[in-house]
């Protein structure tokens, strides 16, 4: 029982990210893409600190530990 909502939840929030995704995508929206976003926070900087890679890096790094090692 737990298994299924947990995977059900899942789904439910890669439909929800995938409907966020296509209307990003549409001609004239404000809404910013994956992409764009990533490289907004890959910009961000403190001082010398490259600060936007090394939370992405480690955001990566945690769904890696968590979702795909085993």
């Amino acid at each position: 029982m737990m298994r299924a909502l947990a995977i059900g939840g899942f789904l439910v929030g890669l439909a929800l990210f995938g409907l966020v995704e296509w209307l990003a995508r549409r001609e004239g929206s404000k809404i910013p893409t994956l992409g764009e976003l990533c490289g907004y926070v890959m910009r961000y900087e403190v001082g010398p600190v490259p600060v936007g890679r090394i939370g992405l890096f480690g955001f990566w790094w945690w769904i890696g530990w968590h979702f795909l090692a085993r």
